[in-house]
C-alpha cells in the first residue's frame, strides 16, 4: 500500500500529528477541518454561517492541491456543538454540491470540538 500526503498552503496548518490529506490509491482521506482562516491566521468567529464558509473554504483548498472538486467527495462527516446550527451549516454546506450527485453524510453533535469552533467536517473523496 502506497499513501501519498497531500497538504494544501491554503488550509490551517495542521496542529498535531496529521496532515491535511492522504491519497491510497485512488481515495483521498481529509482530516476534519475546523474555521481557522490561513491566510489571515484567525479563527472565524463571526457566526456559525461564516464558519460554515470557512470550513468549506479549507476543504476546497485541500480538493485543490490533491486535483479534485467536491464532485469528488463519497462522504462528508459534520460535527456541530449545537444542533440548532444544522439548518444554517446545512445550507452553505449544500451550496458546493448538486443534489443529485451529493456524497453521502452524517452530521453529529458533540460537545467540544478543537479550539472551541462549532464545527468541524471530515471528507473522504476518490478520483
Amino acid at each position: 500500500m502506497k499513501k501519498t500526503i497531500i497538504n494544501s498552503d491554503q488550509a490551517p496548518k495542521p496542529i498535531g500529528p496529521y496532515n491535511h490529506s492522504v491519497l491510497v490509491g485512488d481515495l483521498l482521506f481529509i482530516s476534519g477541518q475546523i474555521p481557522f482562516n490561513q491566510a489571515t491566521e484567525t479563527l472565524v468567529t463571526t457566526g456559525i454561517e461564516d464558519e460554515a464558509k470557512q470550513v468549506m473554504a479549507n476543504l476546497k483548498a485541500i480538493l485543490t492541491a490533491a486535483d479534485m472538486t467536491f464532485e469528488n467527495v463519497v462522504k462528508a462527516t459534520i460535527f456541530l456543538t449545537d444542533m440548532n446550527d444544522f439548518a444554517k451549516v446545512n445550507e452553505i454546506y449544500g451550496s458546493f454540491f448538486q443534489a443529485e450527485t451529493a456524497p453521502a453524510r452524517e452530521c453529529i453533535q458533540v460537545v467540544k470540538l478543537p479550539r472551541n469552533v462549532n464545527v468541524e467536517i471530515s471528507m473522504i473523496a476518490t478520483k
